[in-house]
């Protein structure tokens, strides 16, 4: 359910403005959804794990702001990731 050292630092290059920029919304709504499609097949066979869900449901809320910010700071970058990620389909 979790992501890996290795994953994480390959999103984080993958996703960051800058050498080792954790912090920018980009990256934070790629780990996060990396998170969150992990949990939706974690979900696929344990569909009574409702702690769980308590915890996707709160991932989803925190990356939907964090895009929310996005958008309403620069439209351009907003629109790149949502391509990127292959969100809003």
């Amino acid at each position: 359910m979790t992501i890996t050292a290795e994953k994480k630092a390959k999103l984080i290059k993958e996703h960051g403005r800058e050498k080792g920029d954790t912090g920018s919304p980009e990256v934070q709504v790629a780990i996060l959804t990396t998170r969150i499609n992990n949990l939706t097949d974690h979900f696929k066979s344990n569909n009574k794990d409702n702690h769980s869900r308590r915890g996707l449901l709160q991932m989803v809320n925190k990356r939907r702001s964090l895009l929310d910010y996005l958008n309403s700071t620069d439209s351009e970058r907003y629109e790149a990731l949502i391509k990127k990620l292959g969100l809003r389909k």
